[in-house]
């Protein structure tokens, strides 16, 4: 069996999460994929290609199975991240269209959908988890980066074209806002479109691990796929020009977020902190 997740460790204060990347595909799984669903249209195309070593240090956890299989970033109780809005399950029925992926008969059952979350998306989460608290113990705090990328039209889910940077916190709750300003602030030095909280506010991955209390810091970084692709349409292959001028700004972004991590380890409050991180106590002779 392959294994959920693929975990390259690093030094620094920042961690990767890729949930949507990965494209493997159980034999018995693909076999009941129609021949839309087999395009795998919905993957967030070339991800790892476009972060690959953009600074010193990143920790990265990646998902290997295809969002077909279960979708990683969705709350596992089923409950949608957006009510009222259109968007796929967590183990989806239908591409972002609206159209149908599995073949008639053979869509996936309910006893299905949770064996599939005990193999696939508790073992992925664990694993970003594992490294989110060993990043932490190191530098004070962790700060997660849940990368993604996402067709930039789909009449389904938003109107008209997506912008090419679309950031999420969940309207600031899952990070310091130091952290928002910092990427915020270079999505706009870019020159390119973005938005803040806009469509895409952050998925479950954000939502569960961003916890900047304890010094748990997330954000969502929806990529449109026309800033790097040739074509949003098969075979989704990178341009290497777009990609080549849109990752300066990704490590400018990343680069930020490693310097802005000593301060919020120093503003963090003592009670969460590591007890080897806290000040020590003073002696109570040596207080009088």
């Amino acid at each position: 069996m392959t294994q959920p997740f693929i975990v390259t460790p690093g030094e620094g204060p920042l961690v990767l999460g890729m949930p949507h990347v990965g494209t493997f595909l159980p034999p018995g799984i693909a076999a009941r994929l129609n021949d839309e669903g087999r395009l795998l249209r919905d993957t967030d195309w070339h991800i790892a290609a476009l972060y690959h070593d953009l600074i010193p240090g990143l920790t990265v956890v990646q998902a290997a199975f295809h969002r077909y299989v279960i979708d990683a970033n969705r709350d596992p109780s089923g409950q949608s991240l957006y009510p009222g809005a259109a968007t796929t399950e967590l183990v989806p029925t239908t591409t972002f269209d609206g159209t149908p992926i599995w073949q008639q008969g053979l869509e996936p059952t309910a006893a299905e959908v949770a064996a599939r979350l005990a193999e696939w998306h508790a073992p992925y989460h664990a694993a970003l988890a594992d490294q989110m608290q060993r990043v932490r113990a190191r530098h004070g705090v962790a700060i997660l980066l849940d990368c993604h990328s996402i067709r930039s039209v789909i009449p389904r889910l938003f109107d008209g074209t997506l912008p090419d940077f679309n950031t999420g916190t969940n309207h600031g709750t899952t990070c310091d806002p130091l952290v928002e300003a910092a990427i915020a602030g270079e999505a706009a030095a870019s020159g390119r479109s973005h938005v803040l909280n806009g469509r895409f506010k952050g998925g479950w991955t954000t939502r569960h691990h961003g916890r900047p209390a304890e010094g748990c810091h997330a954000i969502q970084m929806e990529l449109a796929q026309s800033s790097h692709l040739a074509a949003e349409t098969p075979p989704f292959a990178l341009d290497a020009a777009k990609a080549a001028a849109l990752r300066p700004t990704l490590a400018r972004m990343l680069r930020r977020l490693t310097d802005l991590a000593p301060h919020l380890a120093e503003t963090r409050p003592a009670e969460t902190r590591p007890a080897e991180t806290r000040p020590a106590e003073t002696p109570l002779a040596e207080k009088r």
